[in-house]
C-alpha cells in the first residue's frame, strides 16, 4: 500500500515539475507495455498501437556545462561584442549598398542592425559566417582612437552614414564635453564604439560563434521611422559551450508554450476577435482556476482581503493618477459615455485607492491588505505580442498594503514570505533578486526614501536572501524588489515585485488618524507574485512542458476500456471520482487500446488505467503513470482505495509526495522496459 502511494503520488506529482531528458517509447515498448497490463487483467496479449513518440528531447551532455553570462565572464563580453562588429564589417564587404546602425552585445549573444535595399535571406547568413571567419584569420587587431566632435561628424559623412550622423549627434546632446570614441578593425573598417573589445580578431573562436535568425526592427524602436534588417548571433568562449546553448534553444522550442497550449487544447488566440486577446478553453480555464484558488487561500491565510473593481473608470481619475500622462502611449483611445469620456483600466491601484478614500481610517486600522485578480487592459503593437507573454487583456495578480511607516519592514518580509510560499508551490525555488534604489528624478522626501529603503534591505536580510542593487534603478515613486524565477532549463523569468509608492498615496491626498490625533499619510505598497496569469501560466507551461503536477493537471487520470462492455465500470469509478474532487475521465472508445494509451501520453495524462475483466471482477484499477516520456506499472489496487490516494494527493499538493520520499518507503514502481 505504502508502495503505491509513493508510486502514485511521486509520478503524478513529482515528476511533472522537470520532466526528465529522455527518449520516448518505441513501438515493441508500447506493446510490452499494454501486454503487461492486458496479462494482469487475466488476458490474451494482443497486437496494439504503439504510444506516439513526444518530440524529443535534445541529448544532454554527459557533462554537465554551466554556461557562463556577460556578467561572470569579461572575455566572453569582449567576444560578442567584437563578433557584433565583425558581422557588420562582413555584411559591408559582402554587400556594398548596406549601412550600419547599431550592433551591441546581448543576454545570448550579439545583433546588428541593417538598411538594406534587398531583404537578407537565410542563406545570406552562411556567406556572412563564412567572411567573418575570414576576417577572424586575419587577427586584426582591434584598435581605440578618440577623436573631437567634429572630425567624427567629418568621417561619418565622408563613408556615407546617416544613421551613425544620428547616434553621434544624440550623444552630444547628452553630453556636449563626452569622449568620442571609435574602434578600428585593422585599417578596414570602424565604427563608433566605447568599447570594450578583444586585442585582436584572431582572439575570437570561429567554432563557437553561430549566426541564428534575421528579424525586423525599427530604427530607435520608433513605428514611423524605417524597418532595418537585424541579424541575431551568439557567441561563446568554446565550441562545448556554443554546442549546450543550441540544445537549450531547441530544448526551449519543443517546450513553446503555444504549441503545447494547441497540442493540449488549453487556449488560443483567435484573430477573428483580435491580436493579443486570450480564450481559455476548457483544460486551459480548468488550470487557470486552480491557479487562482490556490492564490486565493494562500492571501485570505496570509491576512488579505479580495476586492473585486470595474474594468474602466473615468478619464479624470487617471489623469489624478497621473497614468494618462506617464502612460497614455500604453492606454487603449477613450469611450464616450453621456458625453463623458471613460477609459479601460490598465492598472487597479487607482480602484484600491478609492476604496481606501471611501472613509476616514485610523491607524488601529493598519495595515490594511487588499488583494485582487483583476484584467487590465494595455495597448500592444501588433508586432511585439507573443502567445501569453505579450498581450492586451491580462489578469494581474494585484495587492496594495497601506500601513504605517514603522510596520513597513515586517509588511516586506511578510511580502516575500508568501512570495516564496506561492512560487515553491508551482516548483520554482530559484531565485534572482534586485534591489532598486531611489533614481535621479523621483518624488518624496529623503527621509521617506531612506526609510523605505531601509525597511526592504531589513527584510530582505530577514529572509537571508542574497540580492544585487540597482543603484539609481527604483520607479519615481519609490525603491522595490523584482524578483526573478529559474525554470526547469535554466532559464530566468521576471516575475514577483514588491514596490513602495510615495505618489498615488499624495495624488489622491490618502490620510490616517494618527496616535496624536493629527492626519497623516499612510505608506502605499504595490506587489504582485505572477505578474499576470497569463504570462505566469506561460512560463509554467515550458518550465512543466505540459507535465504539470498532479494537483494541476487538466487531466488527472484516464480509465481505458478495453471494450465497450467495461465502459459501465469505467463510468461508476469516474462518477466516484468525481465526487472525491478528482478529474478523472473515461475514453471516448471506438478505438484500440493502444491507440486509447497513445492518446492519453500524448494528453499528459499523469494516470490512467485500463479495464477489462480482471479489473471488474476484483474492483480494481490497474494503473501506469506518465515519468520521464515513458510510461511505468504502478501495479493494481482497489479502485477506491486508489481514489482516495489521488484525492489525498490533489488536496494536499506535493506535501505527501514530500513526506514519503524523505521517509523512503518502497521504489517508485516498477518502470516498463523501453
Amino acid at each position: 500500500m505504502r508502495l503505491m502511494v509513493r508510486s502514485l503520488l511521486s509520478f503524478g506529482l513529482a515528476a511533472a515539475y522537470q520532466p526528465a531528458l529522455r527518449a520516448p517509447c518505441t513501438s515493441a515498448a508500447a506493446s510490452s507495455t499494454v501486454g503487461a497490463v492486458l496479462r494482469r487483467g487475466g488476458m490474451r496479449m494482443m497486437a496494439v498501437e504503439a504510444p506516439s513518440a513526444e518530440a524529443a528531447a535534445p541529448a544532454a551532455p554527459a557533462v554537465p556545462i554551466k554556461l557562463p553570462s556577460n556578467e561572470d565572464s569579461d572575455t566572453l563580453l569582449k567576444i560578442r561584442h567584437t563578433s557584433a562588429h565583425v558581422m557588420a564589417m562582413a555584411v559591408q564587404r559582402l554587400f556594398g549598398d548596406t549601412k550600419v546602425t547599431i550592433g551591441p552585445w546581448i543576454e545570448k549573444g550579439f545583433y546588428y542592425d541593417f538598411d538594406r535595399p534587398e531583404q537578407f535571406a537565410e542563406k545570406d547568413l552562411r556567406r556572412i559566417k563564412k567572411e567573418m571567419d575570414k576576417i577572424i584569420k586575419m587577427k586584426l587587431p582591434l584598435l581605440r582612437e578618440e577623436i573631437d566632435k567634429e572630425e567624427a561628424e567629418r568621417r561619418i559623412k565622408e563613408i556615407n552614414e546617416p544613421y551613425k550622423l544620428e547616434i553621434l549627434e544624440s550623444i552630444v546632446a547628452r553630453d556636449p564635453d563626452a569622449a568620442i570614441t571609435i574602434y578600428h578593425i585593422g585599417d578596414r573598417w570602424w565604427d563608433l564604439c566605447a568599447g570594450p573589445h578583444v586585442e585582436h580578431t584572431g582572439m575570437l573562436p570561429p567554432d563557437a560563434i553561430a549566426l541564428e535568425s534575421i528579424a525586423g526592427a525599427y530604427w530607435r524602436g520608433d513605428e514611423t521611422r524605417p524597418m532595418l534588417q537585424r541579424i541575431y548571433g551568439t557567441a561563446w568562449e568554446t565550441k562545448a559551450q556554443l554546442e549546450e546553448h543550441g540544445r537549450l534553444v531547441a530544448e526551449a522550442k519543443r517546450r513553446d508554450h503555444r504549441l503545447i497550449g494547441k497540442a493540449l487544447d488549453l487556449f488560443s488566440i483567435q484573430q477573428e476577435a483580435g491580436g493579443g486577446l486570450v480564450f481559455w478553453h476548457p483544460k486551459g480555464a480548468r488550470v487557470r482556476k486552480l491557479i487562482e484558488d490556490y492564490w486565493n487561500k494562500e492571501h485570505i491565510k496570509a491576512g488579505y482581503e479580495i476586492l473585486y473593481t470595474p474594468h474602466m473608470a473615468s478619464l479624470d481619475l487617471w489623469k489624478t493618477s497621473g497614468h494618462f500622462d506617464f502612460y497614455k502611449d500604453g492606454m487603449f483611445d477613450q469611450m464616450e459615455v453621456e458625453g463623458a469620456s471613460y477609459q479601460l483600466k490598465p492598472m487597479n491601484c487607482p480602484f484600491h485607492v478609492l476604496i481606501y478614500k471611501d472613509q476616514m481610517r485610523s491607524y488601529r486600522e493598519l495595515p490594511l491588505r487588499w488583494a485582487e485578480l483583476g484584467t487590465v487592459y494595455r495597448y500592444e503593437r501588433s508586432g511585439t505580442l507573443q502567445g501569453l507573454f505579450r498581450v492586451r487583456g491580462f489578469t494581474q495578480d494585484d495587492a496594495h498594503i497601506f500601513c504605517l511607516p514603522e510596520q513597513l519592514s515586517d509588511e516586506i518580509t511578510d511580502v516575500l514570505d508568501l512570495f516564496e510560499t506561492v512560487l515553491s508551490r508551482f516548483g520554482f525555488s530559484e531565485y534572482e533578486v534586485m534591489l532598486s534604489t531611489r533614481p535621479e528624478k523621483s518624488v518624496g522626501s529623503d527621509e521617506i526614501w531612506e526609510k523605505a529603503t531601509d525597511a526592504l534591505k531589513t527584510a530582505l536580510g530577514n529572509k537571508q536572501w542574497s540580492y544585487s542593487v540597482d543603484e539609481g534603478g527604483g520607479a519615481f515613486y519609490g525603491p522595490k524588489i523584482d524578483i526573478k524565477i529559474k525554470d526547469a532549463i535554466g532559464r530566468m523569468w521576471q516575475c514577483s515585485t514588491v514596490q513602495c509608492d510615495f505618489n498615488l498615496p499624495d495624488r489622491f491626498g490618502l490620510e490616517y488618524v494618527a496616535a496624536s490625533g493629527e492626519r497623516e499619510q499612510p505608506i502605499m505598497v504595490h506587489r504582485a507574485i505572477f505578474g499576470s496569469i497569463e504570462r505566469f501560466f506561460g512560463v509554467l507551461t515550458e518550465s512543466t512542458a505540459g507535465d504539470f503536477p498532479f494537483w494541476l493537471a487538466p487531466v488527472q487520470g484516464r480509465l481505458l476500456p478495453v471494450s465497450d462492455t467495461f465502459r459501465p465500470y469505467c463510468e461508476e469509478v469516474a462518477k466516484a471520482a468525481k465526487a472525491a474532487g478528482l478529474r478523472i475521465e473515461v475514453d471516448p472508445g471506438g478505438r484500440s487500446v493502444g491507440k486509447q494509451i497513445k492518446l492519453a501520453n500524448q494528453a499528459k495524462v499523469p494516470v490512467y488505467a485500463v479495464i477489462g475483466e480482471k479489473e471488474i471482477e476484483g474492483r480494481s484499477l490497474s494503473l501506469m503513470a506518465r515519468k520521464d516520456g515513458g510510461l511505468v506499472d504502478l501495479g493494481t489496487l482497489p479502485f477506491e482505495e486508489a481514489i482516495d490516494i489521488m484525492a489525498r494527493a490533489s488536496s494536499e499538493y506535493v506535501s505527501a509526495v514530500d513526506e514519503l520520499l524523505v521517509g523512503g518507503h518502497g521504489d517508485g514502481g516498477a518502470p516498463i522496459d523501453v
